[in-house]
């Protein structure tokens, strides 16, 4: 009983004031946590904040400049000509980096047509081999089935002293060609199945390009973007729209309103022949080759050349006459070429 009594006695007040006290100390801890993750989300939300208002005030001060430019009469002109400037190097950008995708988009389907034709040809080749087997394996138990058939009858046709001397020996010999069919069938049940798990394999996952096919893709690509460049060089067009792609309005002076119409006149009309030529494939492929004659590397992976060896430019003629010229594209990234080469 005085055990029992024990078990029921009160808490002593000490003992509860010291859980009471390990309480109130773990809340202020979690208090103490919680504070200090809202204050850093307090700063965090604060550096956006003055980020936010620091982009918003740079593109008001932009609009300001721009607004200023369009109601000055001496500077309007020159800003409808930048922004068409800057339209034709868009334009460039663009063509480029569609024909880029396209040519890459090409070979990859090319590489993976070759990959697939190598492998279902070596998946046919394997299946024929087995389905060989197979053939030669019923061969052989279907001479077993003819020859098990002919013991059969030849012990149906025993009588008298030859089926009295002669039928355990022809029974043995059943029993036996019974086991070698029942052996074949095994077999020809194992290439079956490993027929169908050589029809059922999975195409191997393909790798990327080689280095020499991105290699080839580059050359194209750098042929076509000489092809732009040739294109909107004349009058200097290309070079001003490269710089108009790079640099802010306002910060350049084409001059009068008569020379900004001219400049915008020569960007329609070379933009129209632009838009009808069509049949420069074969121009492509010589230039790319010519570009590939002359490319060096840094490295036996690279598969971008060193600027500096792929900056002639070649014109060619519809006589297939070749002009060369200095300009380094890849240098200077012209209509953003760096970004759509492979890599």
């Amino acid at each position: 009983m005085t055990s029992l009594t024990g078990l029921f006695k009160a808490v002593p007040e000490e003992m509860q004031s010291n859980d009471k006290l390990v309480g109130l100390f773990r809340n202020r801890a979690e208090l103490k946590k919680e504070f200090a993750a809202q204050r850093d989300e307090k700063y965090q939300l604060q550096d956006r904040i003055k980020q936010r208002e620091g982009a918003t005030a740079r593109v008001q001060q932009k609009m300001d400049h721009l607004e200023n430019l369009l109601m000055d009469r001496e500077w309007v002109h020159n800003v409808v000509a930048f922004y068409q400037l800057r339209r034709l190097a868009a334009h460039c950008n663009v063509k480029l980096a569609r024909f880029s995708e396209q040519l890459k988009q090409q070979r990859e389907e090319r590489a993976y047509r070759q990959v697939l034709g190598t492998w279902n040809k070596y998946r046919d080749e394997k299946a024929a081999s087995v389905e060989r087997e197979i053939g030669k394996q019923r061969l052989r138990t279907q001479l077993l089935e003819d020859q098990l058939q002919n013991e059969r009858h030849k012990l149906t046709s025993m009588n008298g002293v030859a089926k009295l001397f002669g039928k355990n020996e022809v029974e043995t010999e059943i029993d036996a060609i019974a086991v070698r069919i029942e052996r074949g069938q095994s077999k020809e049940n194992d290439l079956m199945l490993a027929l169908e798990k050589i029809q059922n394999l999975d195409l191997p996952e393909q790798e990327g390009l080689d280095i020499a096919t991105k290699r080839s893709i580059n050359f194209m690509i750098l042929a076509f973007v000489q092809h732009l460049y040739l294109h909107f060089e004349e009058d200097g067009l290309a070079a001003m729209a490269k710089e108009a792609s790079e640099k802010s309005v306002g910060a350049v002076n084409y001059g009068s309103k008569y020379e900004c119409d001219v400049i915008i006149g020569r960007i329609e009309k070379r933009w129209g022949a632009m838009e009808s030529v069509t049949d420069f494939a074969e121009v492509l492929k010589r230039r790319a080759k010519l570009i590939a004659d002359h490319a060096v590397f840094r490295n036996d992976d690279d598969v971008i050349p060193a600027s500096g060896t792929v900056a002639t430019v070649y014109a060619i003629d519809a006589d297939g006459v070749v002009k060369e010229s200095d300009a380094n594209l890849l240098g200077d990234n012209y209509f953003g070429v760096a970004k759509v080469l492979s890599r």
